[in-house]
């Protein structure tokens, strides 16, 4: 099989997997769906284009999630007005919708509202469900380092949490 084909196979399916959780895990960063679609669709490409450079195969999907938090974290420094989106879930009935959807757009604002590597660091670990290990690769950071950014993250969005009451 030829390289171009080895990295179209190998990337398209790596997308199909994943390609849901990252660009939720985008949206949660950045606030707005057509830019958490860019930079998914960014990393991406430049996993294909990068596909023979990549020793560890295996890591492919780190790869793909740290340069979505790269691709966020750009973003968001070209972003000149603040986040003011409000994310709001599939909702199963009326009154679901009223109680749910108060309460997770407060969160949502108020996550928004802390530095974006507390923000990461609580996305990555309660939202897409990683390990402390697998958040430190993601994050660039040691497994340490996870563990006293999303203690203080959580104390800093209980306390913006409870200002808002």
């Amino acid at each position: 099989m030829a390289r171009e084909d080895e990295a179209t196979v190998a990337v398209t399916e790596l997308y199909r997997g994943h390609a849901l959780g990252l660009m939720r895990l985008a949206l949660m960063m950045v606030g707005d769906r057509a830019t958490a679609e860019d930079v998914v669709q960014e990393a991406f490409l430049g996993l294909y284009r990068r596909w023979s450079n990549v020793q560890d195969r295996a890591k492919a999907l780190t790869y793909v999630r740290s340069a979505v938090l790269n691709g966020c974290r750009s973003a968001l420094r070209r972003r000149r007005r603040p986040f003011r989106g409000e994310h709001l879930p599939p909702v199963w009935s009326a009154e679901a919708q009223v109680m749910v959807g108060e309460e997770r757009a407060e969160v949502m604002v108020a996550l928004h509202r802390l530095p974006v590597r507390q923000r990461e660091a609580l996305v990555l670990r309660y939202f897409a469900e990683l390990s402390e290990r697998e958040t430190a690769e993601a994050m660039g950071i040691s497994s340490g380092t996870v563990k006293s950014t999303t203690s203080r993250a959580l104390a800093a969005l209980g306390r913006i949490l409870e200002g808002e009451r």
